[in-house]
């Protein structure tokens, strides 16, 4: 089979190569899914580039966590019944040396989610990383019927998910951007209110339209807004944060400690196996029954993967796939498309 490779890390450019490789067989507990689509993250690009001096995990890589495809083949203890189903798949590369970027990848059978046949391939592709890190941040600690959420990032894609899903879970959305030009973007759909953090004053803004407070806040930049969120944030309130720029960040400490506050920091590979499965079924649902929007750019074949890199690498916010040979691309739209779950 045709699958994106490095032998070492760097450059996307200098390292991956499309290479001809022994197609997978699935083991004991395995499918093998025929990939039509692999959803890069900036995981991926973390990975592939050495981020926090991290080395070479396997001697290959296959990379990409995310994708969607059809069960082709069942390993012993596998239903056969789940052979021909079109399915997501997350996690595919984490702890594992061969990801989705391939024609065929094997995964436990856990990890390959039934795709209702209103929810398209493409939309599957972009629900692992960035959606179950969402899910995680907005309903980690319980529902969030009736409260107040924060989504930093709102525009990038686990912002923008969390917004969504958290809309779906009954609360009230306020979203930031950076920058007051951001606020012309179109912001995702169940943002209740859309506000830009270099406006003279943004703890009155958000207070503004929070007066007691939020209850919590899905943090991408840690350090940079800690203070802000601390100032924001209600009593016995909770910051989940799965990014930050400053990786020893200070802390206002005594304000935080009078206010209750709980820091709940979020590493998706590693979350409980119990707590990706119900957030691959509230995604699955949630896409199912047209609650999700997706910006996704026209996929990118096999051979482009070091270009569909960069693109994420630059921070382009429309979602970044790759298509292999078994997809029919007149089904596929314009570049920076926007498509529905349902």
């Amino acid at each position: 089979m045709r699958a994106v490779c490095y032998d070492r890390q760097g450059a996307a450019g200098e390292v991956l190569r499309v290479r001809e490789v022994p197609t997978p067989e699935p083991a004991t507990g395995e499918v093998r899914v025929r990939i039509r689509y692999s959803g890069v993250n900036p995981g991926d690009i973390k990975k592939r580039s050495g981020w926090l001096g991290s080395t070479m995990p396997y001697p290959r890589v296959i990379p990409h966590s995310d994708g969607a495809g059809v069960i082709d083949a069942a390993g012993e203890g596998v239903d056969p019944g789940r052979i021909g189903q079109r399915v997501w798949v997350y996690g595919a590369q984490s702890y594992r040396p061969f990801g989705t970027a391939a024609e065929w990848t094997v995964v436990p059978s856990a990890l390959a989610v039934r795709l209702p046949d209103q929810v398209s391939d493409e939309v599957g592709a972009c629900l692992g990383i960035p959606g179950i890190t969402a899910h995680r941040a907005v309903l980690g600690d319980g529902p969030v019927d009736g409260a107040t959420v924060l989504v930093h990032g709102v525009l990038g894609g686990v912002g923008n998910l969390a917004a969504q899903l958290a809309h779906r879970a009954g609360a009230t959305v306020i979203g930031t951007t950076r920058r007051r030009a951001d606020l012309q973007a179109r912001p995702p759909r169940g943002v209740d209110h859309l506000v830009a953090l270099d406006v003279d004053d943004p703890v009155d803004a958000i207070l503004g339209l929070a007066p007691d407070g939020v209850n919590r806040i899905v943090e991408v930049a840690f350090s940079d807004n800690v203070d802000l969120d601390a100032a924001v944030l209600r009593n016995d309130g909770i910051i989940a944060a799965y990014a930050t720029r400053d990786g020893r960040p200070a802390l206002p400490f005594w304000p935080m400690l009078f206010g209750n506050a709980t820091i709940r920091l979020l590493g998706s590979d590693d979350f409980p196996a119990q707590a990706k499965q119900q957030a691959a079924r509230d995604l699955t649902s949630a896409a199912s029954d047209g609650s999700l929007t997706i910006d996704i750019s026209t996929p990118m074949p096999l051979e482009q993967a070091a270009d569909a890199h960069e693109r994420v690498t630059a921070g382009t916010r429309a979602r970044v796939l790759l298509h292999t040979r078994y997809v029919s691309l007149e089904a596929s739209t314009s570049s920076d498309c926007r498509r529905r779950g349902g």
